[in-house]
C-alpha cells in the first residue's frame, strides 16, 4: 500500500498550473518538523521539505485557500518520476499525490475561511 500522512505548514504559495488537456494541477511545499534528543540531552529540530500536488477540485481549494504558512494535514501517495529539464538534463523528482486535506490551523485563520464562503470539501 503506497499511503503518505503528514501535518507541517506550506513553505510557498501554491502555483497552479493549466496544462494542455485542460486539466489544472497544483503545486506547493510543505515542511514537517520533529524535535530530536542528542545524546547529551539537548533538543534540535529536524524539519523535513515535501514537494506535494493536487489535481482537480482539490487542487482548486488548496489554489484558493492555502497560502504561506498554513498548517494542513494531508493524505496521499508517494509518486516517484523521471523527466528531462527544459536544460536537456535528466531529472528524478519525488512528490506526494494528495487526495485529502485538513486545516488544522488556528481557530482565527479557521473563521476566516468561514467568513469568506463555505470551503467545498
Amino acid at each position: 500500500m503506497n499511503s503518505v500522512r503528514l501535518i507541517g505548514n506550506v513553505g510557498m504559495d501554491p502555483v497552479s498550473t493549466v496544462l494542455e488537456n485542460g486539466s489544472k494541477v497544483v503545486k506547493w511545499r510543505m515542511a514537517t518538523s520533529e524535535k530530536v534528543k542528542n545524546s547529551d540531552g539537548v533538543y534540535s529540530e529536524n524539519t523535513q521539505w515535501h514537494q506535494l500536488i493536487a489535481w482537480g477540485s482539490l487542487g482548486e481549494v488548496i489554489e484558493k485557500y492555502v497560502t504561506k504558512g498554513t498548517k494542513l494535514a494531508v493524505e496521499g501517495r508517494l509518486n516517484h518520476r523521471k523527466y528531462v529539464s527544459k536544460d536537456g538534463q535528466n531529472r528524478e523528482a519525488t512528490e506526494i499525490v494528495v487526495k485529502d486535506v485538513l486545516f488544522v490551523g488556528t481557530k482565527r485563520e479557521k473563521k476566516m475561511i468561514e467568513a469568506n464562503e463555505e470551503v467545498p470539501f
